[in-house]
């Protein structure tokens, strides 16, 4: 990935699915390079519903094989991920 970092409007939109609809918390706080998955904030059956949420609204396609913590795991790494799909 590259050194700029990820879209902040993106990190935001994120952040603010995350804590509403996944956490049932909309006014908590997410870093940006807070763990999701590997801490267990995000679980697998969560983050189908994130991978749903993201193609609907940002148009871009994941693949089941991409639903990992290597590509999921920080609010950066998925602005990132939708950034170079969208071709940003």
């Amino acid at each position: 990935m590259e050194n700029e970092s990820a879209n902040p409007e993106l990190v935001q939109r994120l952040e603010a699915y995350i804590a509403s609809e996944v956490l049932k918390q909309p006014s908590r706080r997410i870093e940006a390079q807070a763990p999701l998955i590997s801490s267990g904030l995000v679980d697998s059956f969560s983050l189908v519903g994130l991978a749903l949420y993201v193609e609907e609204e940002f148009g871009v396609h994941i693949d089941d094989t991409e639903l990992s913590a290597s590509s999921f795991d920080t609010l950066e790494q998925l602005a990132e991920f939708i950034r170079l799909r969208r071709g940003q």
